[in-house]
């Protein structure tokens, strides 16, 4: 789907020696590549560009290559591939569990897969689990500008934007998520869409759990 992608691993190892290179994170960076838009590619490669780093940052002990699929697959909800039930996060989740599991990951290694991607958009939760989970989703908020985004010297961050451009991130971004507000809405209430869907989508109208608990099935 990206065949215009500007650069390839063997670019990005150049210009950020200590890239991990197994061959189960090259074939998530190929199975990306495959079947993301390039806005939403060029997203996950710097998210996990931004995990390398700021692994580094923080001295942090990690699975290298839980993060690195994690941060790679982390959004394939967003895309066909995975055009599940429910939200985007988890039905991304489990063909990011699938792939790991045909990759050899075993039963500890595909949760912490699954964990990251489920809990990348839910920081008050995902920040305090394992350090796999947590620089997950520490790494791809730095592509939005928070938390740890002043963590790293702006010179790093123009060097890392320089060699994976953003491609109107914010503009695709967004309008990827108000088109599932729009036509899935039932499963964004309780996720980063409901923002959006509330914001941009005529008619949108999330369910409330004051509505919930007031007209439950209890006298009191």
């Amino acid at each position: 789907m990206s065949s215009s992608v500007s650069f390839d691993y063997a670019s990005l190892s150049v210009r950020f020696p200590g890239l991990p290179a197994t061959p189960v994170i090259l074939h998530a960076f190929e199975y990306a590549r495959e079947r993301m838009p390039e806005y939403l590619f060029n997203h996950v490669v710097r998210s996990w560009i931004f995990a390398h780093q700021l692994g580094q940052l923080k001295g942090w002990s990690y699975d290298a290559e839980v993060v690195a699929v994690a941060t790679l697959l982390h959004d394939l909800g967003l895309t066909e591939h995975a055009d599940g039930p429910h939200r985007f996060e988890v039905d991304g989740a489990a063909i990011a569990v699938a792939f790991a599991r045909e990759h050899g990951f075993d039963g500890r290694r595909c949760q912490l897969v699954w964990d990251a991607i489920a809990l990348h958009a839910t920081p008050s939760i995902g920040f305090l689990k394992e350090p796999e989970v947590a620089l997950c989703a520490r790494a791809i908020s730095v592509d939005f500008g928070a938390p740890d985004y002043l963590a790293f010297e702006q010179a790093d961050i123009d060097a890392i934007v320089a060699a994976v451009p953003r491609l109107q991130l914010k503009r695709e971004f967004a309008a990827c998520l108000c088109q599932i507000a729009h036509t899935r809405p039932e499963t964004t209430y309780d996720n980063l869409i409901r923002d959006f869907g509330e914001r941009y989508v005529p008619g949108y109208q999330r369910t409330s759990w004051v509505d919930i608990i007031a007209g439950g099935p209890f006298k009191e």
